[in-house]
């Protein structure tokens, strides 16, 4: 298929490339000049990309971003003609995705949110989760892309139900690597070794695929980014407007958001969210890993 590949960040270019891998004519473009795909070709704007293409993949940062490649000039809009799918991978707005969905409509043009789970290293090595909203027609037709890049495309509901499912999770992600972050502080000021702690979380019920991706970085002290930090703290502020759109209470969430505004604030927005730990060693006086105070 002619895929115009929109954004080549963390996620976007391991995507891009295996769409090329799997025999794609891909055209791809990028914010930040002199990102390139082997095998792709090069477009010097959204609106080049989109020309030569069938199918518009974009998977940028934010809300603001996906407006930007889209319609602001040179966007992609301007070069979309009846019958063509858009697929948005970046994890935005719902209520701003079913305004776009409305605004593609009146030009003939299916959409399709489809934000993915499963972080840099499931992009690299194609075993992305694909988490999408819209028409089981669109997605059937852009079936041979998702098994390009993925292993599995969850289908929520209509539109936008892709981006309300994506918050829901990223809310329990890092809800869920809060705990843990938590746990291994308190243990280590008691002087319990991290590794032993792991390997109990790992052995009982507390277990989840978050710690048993996490654990192994923490305890490296790696915190290179595989989802960087900022972009949680994005799709938090996303989830908690949503929630009160929706009338909807999330105090817990409430916290952990004031957990990552100080990790802002610390200069933490370019490593992974993970990060977050930082704090609790800098508050407690001591560095996981070490079991010793500072």
């Amino acid at each position: 298929m002619r895929v115009a590949f929109l954004g080549l960040g963390i996620m976007g270019r391991p995507m891009a490339a295996n769409l090329v891998k799997a025999g794609h004519e891909v055209t791809a473009w990028s914010r930040t000049p002199g990102k390139l795909v082997e095998g792709a070709r090069v477009a010097a704007s959204p609106a080049e990309a989109a020309g030569a293409a069938d199918v518009v993949w974009i998977c940028v940062s934010d809300t603001a971003a996906v407006d930007s490649v889209l319609f602001e000039t040179n966007g992609a809009e301007s070069a979309l003609r009846e019958g063509m799918i858009v697929v948005d991978s970046s994890t935005i707005s719902p209520a701003r995705t079913l305004a776009i969905v409305a605004r593609l409509a009146e030009r003939g043009v299916e959409h399709i949110d489809a934000p993915v789970t499963g972080s840099k290293i499931g992009a690299e090595s194609a075993q992305l989760i694909f988490i999408a909203g819209g028409e089981e027609a669109a997605i059937a037709r852009v079936q041979p892309l998702f098994q390009a890049m993925g292993k599995l495309v969850k289908h929520m509901g209509g539109h936008a139900m892709g981006q309300a499912a994506k918050l829901a999770m990223n809310l329990q992600i890092a809800m869920i690597y809060e705990g843990f972050a938590e746990a291994l502080a308190l243990a280590t000021k008691l002087g319990v070794a991290p590794e032993k702690l792991v390997d109990l979380i790992q052995s009982s019920m507390v277990r989840s695929g978050v710690i048993d991706y996490k654990a192994p970085f923490v305890l490296k002290r790696d915190y290179s980014p595989n989802f960087p930090l900022r972009l949680m703290h994005k799709d938090i502020h996303l989830t908690l407007d949503a929630a009160r759109e929706a009338r909807v209470k999330l105090p817990g969430l409430e916290t952990v958001e004031e957990i990552y505004e100080v990790a802002h604030d610390e200069g933490h927005d370019d490593l992974d969210y993970a990060a977050t730990l930082m704090l609790l060693e800098k508050w407690a006086g001591i560095e996981v890993g070490t079991a010793a105070t500072r």
